[in-house]
């Protein structure tokens, strides 16, 4: 709009123009030189009076436009934020205030405004917060109350601000809280009026929530409308048989705990229940649904109930977390944290009749020749392999994992028919050897296996599974071995076994000695640390692996001995190397659980040190993920004993057990050890180089180093160095090495360069 100086400004201008012109054209005017001068000091001067007022009503106008807006913003029922898009201009209305206690001058902190608005919000576009209409998200309040809140934001103006476009934003956020909480109550309600009157239709149809009951005297499980529809079925009542073909064979485990607390009613009234299962859906592939479901007694009569939703999207954005979770890098089938999270869950369901499991544990034999004869990668090709031996061999029901190194787990339900395990263990050994003809065509492939019912004995899964692998570790080391659980025997085998014998022999003769393995820094090179790994080396000159000797040693009590010798022989060769006038550099050592959980193990290392004179921070104790949070509330006690000492704390094996980033916020470590699983496809798989750079991020976040291990290609070294990782550890570097050969490699490879 024209501003009202502007006609008159326009008209004078002309006047003068034209007076002038006449002037020179007539000579009507003396003084024509003063009158020029004149003219020009005029327009100078009302050229900056435009100017000036230009930019006064341009603030003006802006000043009224804000005041506007929050004027509307205001008068709004719901919460409005005003902002503009650099974060420097933010205001609120008094509803935000009363809902949230947040005040405009709170949310100029952006952590605190992280809290408020979603995360689009924070894009580098703009047009993402613009896009998501709608945008449900959980807001946290000033005192920490969780709020129910859905978005919608829109861009109110686009103003240029010393020479720069500046956007301001509104936001408009409703407290939908109670109607999520009317959701949910009225979820239950309905369940609960389908049980009590005997699958009547319900009141009112639940969009996308499927409804499935049945009572203990019908054959026949009741589906919901909507659930047929999700299912891509078209009839009212299915048998179980029937339903139970529609879950995922992995998944059918999770069916038959289901049926089990049904039959045998193991589950509490009113206690609602929660599981998450895979099934064929309407359009022919397989869905993740979640069935929240409880048990309820009516006229002595039992019955089970509840809603199932499709929850695939959800799943699928999880999948970057379920995969570090639950899915082994290597084989991509599931890992010991989700077979003992099944298993455990499955054993409260078993009543060891009509209810009961086979847990069978399956070692490949003599593995470790394949990694020393092949290399790593075939030998991960083979576990991949062989993962896809056993989910073949367990088709038609079962949960298969594996449970670390060499070694899987099945879980399969019993039948009447005895020697069930013995005959798909024998179908796995089968599908084994046929690999040896085709991809390992040079070597010899067989497997040995332990296995027990859930019923032989134990208070809890994780017990029922020790006695699978303890099955198996007796074994005489013959190939192609199956050995079944015994009670009476167990005693007895631990104290009179050969190996457990020649080990006690071992540690008195002297016959452990310690190998170390540089780490390197991949910022410049040089040699920073190693790893001290211990070798039993036999008088004949055999070396025994620690695999074969560690469990034998920790299941007689003998690992404490060891550990000792460990501790203090690092301990010792590290002061002594320096004593020479070596570089200092840190020496790892590695603890066990019994070392953790049944020693004084802050005791031992202080007097250690003390002994050997070494400085605690040349000493890094490198503990297991799943050992460390076996127990979480004791490994942090633990672990911040010993790092009070001064002593590093490392997490060994990350991502090959729990691989909970949680953790990394309490657990009071330094150093954060990358699993060899996550490098080895890194040239090749861009997943593999984003989850590798995610958990870098994030580790560089808490003030953690990562170190990267089982390095074997130059290719892998420069990845992790282009992706922040900071130490380095592998055969591209260095094999385990005698301590004189560890000597020799200091003084030849002083630095590295990658």
């Amino acid at each position: 709009m024209r501003k009202p100086y502007s006609k008159f400004t326009i008209v004078s201008v002309y006047i003068i123009t034209a007076l002038l012109a006449a002037d020179l054209y007539f000579g009507l005017l003396p003084n024509k030189q003063i009158v020029i001068i004149s003219y020009v000091i005029f327009a100078i001067a009302l050229t900056l009076f435009l100017i000036v007022s230009s930019i006064y009503f341009k603030v003006t106008r802006q000043h009224h436009e804000l005041e506007s807006l929050e004027k509307i913003m205001q008068s709004i029922n719901a919460m409005v934020i005003l902002w503009d898009a650099d974060l420097k201009y933010i205001s609120v209305n008094v509803e935000l205030t009363k809902t949230l206690g947040y005040t405009s001058e709170d949310l100029k902190d952006e952590v605190l405004l992280r809290r408020v608005l979603p995360p689009d919000a924070f894009s580098e576009n703009l047009q993402a917060i613009i896009n998501s209409k709608d945008e449900e998200f959980t807001a946290v309040s000033k005192s920490g109350v969780s709020v129910s809140t859905v978005w919608n934001t829109s861009m109110m103006s686009c103003y240029t601000y010393k020479n720069q476009k500046r956007y301001l934003m509104m936001s408009i956020g409703l407290d939908i809280t109670e109607t999520v909480r009317m959701k949910e109550e009225l979820i239950k309600y309905s369940k609960e009026l389908a049980e009590t009157e005997n699958r009547y239709s319900l009141s009112m149809e639940l969009s996308e929530i499927g409804l499935m009951l049945r009572e203990t005297d019908s054959e026949m499980y009741y589906l919901s409308e909507q659930l047929q529809h999700m299912l891509g079925i078209n009839k009212q009542y299915i048998k179980p048989d029937e339903l139970r073909n529609l879950f995922h064979p992995a998944d059918m485990v999770v069916f038959d705990a289901i049926a089990s607390v049904e039959s045998t009613h193991s589950g509490d009234d009113d206690k609602i229940h929660s599981v998450d299962f895979r099934a064929m859906a309407f359009d022919k592939t397989y869905h993740w649904f979640q069935f929240r479901y409880k048990i309820t007694t009516n006229e002595n009569r039992h019955g089970i109930g509840g809603s199932i939703i499709d929850i695939t999207k959800d799943k699928e954005k999880d999948h970057l977390i379920e995969t570090m979770a639950y899915i082994d890098e290597v084989t991509q089938i599931y890992n010991r944290n989700k077979f003992m999270q099944i298993g455990q869950e499955t054993f409260e369901c078993a009543d060891g009749k009509c209810f009961d499991y086979w847990v069978i544990v399956f070692d490949i034999d003599n593995f470790h020749i394949i990694n020393d004869t092949c290399g790593y990668l075939n030998g991960n090709k083979l576990l991949y392999e062989f993962a896809g031996v056993l989910t073949k061999s367990l088709s038609s029901g079962g949960f298969v994992a594996r449970i670390g190194g060499d070694n899987f787990a099945a879980l399969v339900k019993y039948t009447l028919k005895e020697d069930l395990p013995v005959d798909i263990i024998k179908k796995v050994q089968q599908g084994l050897a046929e690999l040896s003809s085709k991809s390992f065509s040079t070597q010899t492939l067989t497997c040995s296996a332990g296995y027990c019912r859930m019923s032989d004995g134990g208070t809890d899964f994780a017990q029922v599974l020790d006695h699978a692998e303890f099955s198996l570790s007796i074994s005489d080391g013959s190939r192609n071995s199956i050995i079944r659980y015994d009670n009476n025997v167990h005693d007895k085998i631990i104290a009179g076994t050969a190996i457990e014998k020649e080990l006690a022999l071992a540690i008195d003769n002297h016959e452990f000695v310690l190998y170390y393995q540089p780490k390197i820094n991949l910022s410049d090179g040089e040699i920073v640390g190693m790893e001290a790994l211990i070798r039993w080396i036999k008088p004949d000159g055999t070396i025994i692996p620690p695999n074969q000797f560690i469990p034998v040693a920790e299941r007689s009590m003998l690992i404490t001995r060891i550990s000792d010798f460990v501790l203090y022989e690092a301990c010792r060769q590290n002061k002594e190397w320096q004593q020479k006038g070596y570089k200092p550099i840190t020496v790892s050592i590695n603890l066990t659980a019994v070392d953790f959980y049944q020693t004084d193990v802050k005791d031992s290392i202080l007097k250690t040190l003390e002994k050997t004179g070494l400085e605690a921070k040349w000493l890094d104790v490198e503990l297991t993920e799943s050992l460390a949070l076996k127990d979480i509330d004791h490994a942090i006690q633990q672990m911040k004993e010993i790092k009070e000492l001064g002593v590093k704390l490392s997490m060994d094996d990350f991502g090959t057990g729990y691989s909970s980033l949680s953790y990394i916020q309490v657990l009071p470590i330094t150093l954060l050890k990358l699993d060899r699983s996550f490098i080895m496809y890194l040239e090749d798989d861009e997943i593999s180089r984003e989850i590798v750079s995610a958990v870098i991020r994030i580790a560089k976040s808490k003030r953690i180093e990562t170190i990267a291990e089982g390095i074997e290609t130059i290719g892998q070294a420069q990845i992790l160095k282009q992706s922040g990782c900071d130490l380095a550890q592998g055969y591209f570097f260095g094999r385990p090495m005698s301590a004189d050969k560890f000597e020799e490699f200091m003084i030849q490879h002083q630095r590295i360069i990658v």
